[in-house]
């Protein structure tokens, strides 16, 4: 499997980005590649096996220009080059666009300098004259700059190969620019661009689009330097099926926030209980452990784990593979909460046994979903040598029995970050949240 992520680093936006910033076309491109690495690197999304760069295929989408022409889909004049569409017979049939019915300035794809040179307003640039204050590129047409259509078929053509299986992209580029794509594709290489199309709802804020114009645009940098973790965006996005509109609100962060600091604690099971410092080793204590509940826990944890599969084999379902984990989480948490309330807690074989199970499953399943244990879920702000004086402080004051006390020292240890876990009257100790 070969995963291939391709970057615009020259159109008509960060051409204007360069003149407002008096900076270059390849500094605003190079910032914002940088800029998005550190954004993925902090959500922990692997790095695709290659990530070209439309500047780099110049040579490649002159020759793939070159065939559209030669087969008669393409024409030049002035130093442009257009698609003609209507030498298409097939065109719109991934967004069920009719080509006759088509406005002639939808999606912007006709301006008043194009209308002399174009022979049908719906055809779109293959190539662009350059402009005085524009960089440019050597061609066959003479110079200019690659349109943004081409500039993904060649990418695609080059690093995948004429068909691929599977392409992915935003709703709202399913036309013109992934129609343009099959276009150009299946013209020049006379073969079907890719077997399934991935597309994924926008993004909105309080029910509206989000959007720099409504002033309700957020980073993914914004959004954890307000606190939020890495984890918890991660798992608010899976939360959500690819294909729907994924709603940024309060109410939804915070819900999302509360339900993987339960996964996380439940991750953390190893760490907080003495029970489970040590590997849990099955040859020993499947003796002490009844054969039929033995059995019973496997059968449960296969089906979870069937359940999970099914789940992402159906559409990407990650909603329905998130609640398999919540149900994996739950004992887990409940246990935690026990030894959190309980000074001492006892367990039988058959409970160790179903924990670590279960354990061991969530751990295999987060994974899969790229969901990691987080050491800090937020900035705590308070170094462990406060954090043990203020445990020392509490255990005092429980000893007099001021509670009232000893509980607002739990809750401002729990303010910043860090989680209390009881294991005698003697002995507490924390973790990071």
């Amino acid at each position: 499997m070969r995963y291939v992520q391709n970057f615009t680093d020259i159109d008509d936006k960060i051409l204007k980005r360069a003149k407002e910033e008096n900076s270059s076309m390849k500094e605003v491109s190079e910032k914002n590649i940088i800029e998005f690495h550190k954004d993925m690197d902090s959500l922990g999304i692997m790095r695709p096996d290659s990530m070209p760069k439309a500047t780099n295929h110049i040579c490649n989408i002159c020759s793939f220009i070159t065939i559209l022409e030669e087969k008669g889909y393409a024409y030049s004049k002035d130093g442009d080059v257009y698609y003609s569409v209507f030498k298409n017979k097939n065109y719109g049939k991934l967004s069920n666009q009719n080509i006759q019915e088509q406005n002639i300035n939808q999606q912007g794809r006709m301006n008043k300098d194009e209308n002399s040179k174009k022979v049908n307003p719906q055809d779109f640039a293959l190539w662009k004259k350059a402009k005085d204050d524009e960089p440019s590129f050597d061609s066959p047409w003479g110079k200019g700059r690659p349109g943004w259509h081409i500039e993904c078929s060649a990418m695609v053509k080059d690093e995948l190969g004429e068909t691929i299986d599977i392409h992915l992209g935003g709703s709202d580029l399913i036309f013109p620019h992934h129609e343009n794509e099959i276009a150009q594709s299946e013209s020049a290489n006379g073969k079907k661009l890719a077997n399934y199309w991935l597309h994924n709802g926008m993004v909105n804020v309080n029910g509206q689009k989000m959007s720099k114009s409504l002033k309700n645009f957020k980073t993914i940098r914004e959004l954890i330097k307000s606190g939020i973790s890495p984890m918890t965006l991660r798992y608010f996005v899976l939360t959500v099926n690819y294909r729907k509109p994924l709603d940024f609100t309060e109410e939804s962060l915070k819900s999302a926030a509360e339900a993987w600091k339960n996964i996380n604690i439940a991750l953390s099971l190893v760490e907080i209980s003495k029970e489970f410092t040590i590997s849990f080793n099955k040859n020993e204590q499947n003796e002490l452990i009844e054969e039929k509940y033995r059995e019973k826990v496997y059968d449960e944890i296969s089906q979870k784990k069937q359940e999970f599969v099914d789940s992402l084999s159906n559409d990407l379902n990650t909603a329905g593979a998130i609640a398999i984990i919540y149900e994996l989480a739950k004992p887990l948490k409940n246990f935690i909460n026990q030894l959190q309330r309980l000074n001492n807690v006892e367990i039988n074989s058959n409970k160790k046994f179903f924990l670590f199970e279960n354990f061991i499953t969530l751990k295999e399943l987060t994974e899969v979903l790229g969901l990691k244990k987080e050491v800090a879920l937020i900035d705590s702000k308070i170094d462990e040598e406060q954090i043990l004086s203020l445990i020392n402080e509490r255990l005092e004051a429980k000893k007099i029995k001021n509670y009232e006390k000893a509980d607002n020292i739990r809750n401002l240890l729990k303010g910043k970050g860090i989680e209390l876990i009881d294991q005698s009257p003697e002995k507490t100790t924390w973790i990071k949240i």
